[in-house]
């Protein structure tokens, strides 16, 4: 998701209620003006304000809160070592990190991402700097109307999931294949008899480290098929991401160029503030960059590249929907379902965030609803023409 995001408009407090947001730092200065700030727009709630992340997991239950606007360095607990407890606490919380430790450029920021944190808002150096201030200030009013109203429309949907679920209990499933897609009640299609051409992966909250799980454990597959990767992530930290892809893989990977022919042994990454879509270009597939408005909240968005996929490789397109808040991917694997490929989801228990991969799974789009160390070992086994 990009750090610089056109401002969001209000939703309106009297349909939806405001977004309940918990601000943790440990400067009473900062807590005090960003609660003011927050405090005077009409859709936001400030309902709490604690001084370290100890406090804040302790009471997390207690505050309930939509967003936590977290601090890094902080004393008793710190904010990357708060985040996973408070994820573990309650898993449809949305965390920003804020701290001057996260720059566009931080190791710190991408560590904090890959743990479960939707983005990350560098605070101004200097107090004294009034345009920093005000554009520090915007910031985190967008962000959390943005990832308010995307957490909003994930609930829903997921309610929705419910009652139909509900509606059809007692109906028989489709061959479950697998204990995750049973625990799940997910009813599963087979395989496309098509040897794959491409692996297409979507992985939002908490997907940096399930990425460097599956990537390392690909072997030979990066070099039998391009691998195209859109991460829900701000621009500049995708060019961080490729580093540790590459490393993670021993191969070469990097963000993607408009126009580039794909072919075997790519690794390419979404830009951040750009939907990656593949083309056709004298009849070979092509990296297709485009500036276009988000799709389901998120720039670069997994449905473009999911079913600008579906249309060039069609029943070869192998698709995974890896940990992520929201929807993004389900209609872009409806798209490669429809052209017989097939979709493989990570499982509720090793997700961070059991939104994306779960909206796939219960659409009854997938082949396989599987733990994210187990992912590997089925995309290798479909290229010589075995089924799992």
């Amino acid at each position: 998701m990009p750090a610089a995001a056109p401002a969001v408009p209000p939703i309106c407090a009297e349909e939806n209620g405001p977004f309940r947001v918990l601000v943790v730092d440990d400067a009473i200065v900062v807590r005090g003006l960003v609660s003011r700030w927050l405090a005077e727009e009409p859709d936001i709630a400030v309902v709490g304000a604690l001084r370290d992340g100890r406090e804040a997991v302790d009471q997390i239950e207690k505050i309930d809160p939509d967003i936590v606007l977290l601090d890094v360095e902080m004393p008793v607990l710190d904010g990357l070592s708060a985040l996973p407890l408070l994820l573990e606490k309650k898993r449809d919380l949305i965390v920003i990190m804020a701290s001057t430790l996260t720059s566009p450029n931080s190791e710190v920021s991408l560590k904090a991402i890959s743990l479960g944190a939707v983005d990350c808002i560098p605070k101004p150096a200097s107090g004294r700097d009034s345009v920093a201030t005000s554009t520090y200030k915007q910031g985190l009013i967008d962000r959390i109307r943005r990832f308010g109203a995307q957490r909003r429309e994930a609930l829903a949907a997921q309610r929705a999931r419910q009652a139909a679920v509900a509606r059809a209990r007692g109906t028989a499933l489709v061959t479950p294949q697998g204990a995750a897609a049973r625990a799940a009640g997910v009813a599963l299609r087979p395989f496309s008899v098509l040897p794959p051409q491409a692996l297409l992966i979507g992985a939002s909250t908490g997907g940096p480290q399930a990425l460097a799980t599956l990537i390392a454990a690909l072997d030979s597959v990066i070099d039998r098929v391009p691998v195209l990767i859109t991460q829900h992530m701000p621009a500049t930290f995708t060019s961080i991401l490729a580093e540790h892809l590459a490393r993670a893989s021993g191969r070469a990977a990097r963000e993607a160029r408009d126009g580039e022919v794909l072919g075997p042994g790519m690794i390419r990454i979404a830009p951040g503030g750009r939907h990656m879509r593949v083309a056709r270009r004298d009849s070979k597939p092509v990296v297709a960059l485009d500036d276009e408005p988000p799709v389901n909240f998120c720039k670069p968005a997994v449905d473009p590249l999911f079913s600008s996929a579906a249309a060039v490789w069609g029943g070869a397109s192998l698709a995974v929907v890896l940990t992520g808040m929201g929807f993004d991917g389900t209609r872009g694997a409806a798209d490669i379902v429809s052209r017989r490929g097939s979709v493989i989801a990570q499982d509720e228990a090793t997700s961070v965030v059991w939104g994306m991969p779960g909206s796939v799974a219960h659409a009854g789009l997938c082949s396989a609803v599987l733990p994210i160390e187990r992912i590997a070992a089925t995309i290798v086994r479909l290229f010589p023409g075995e089924r799992s």
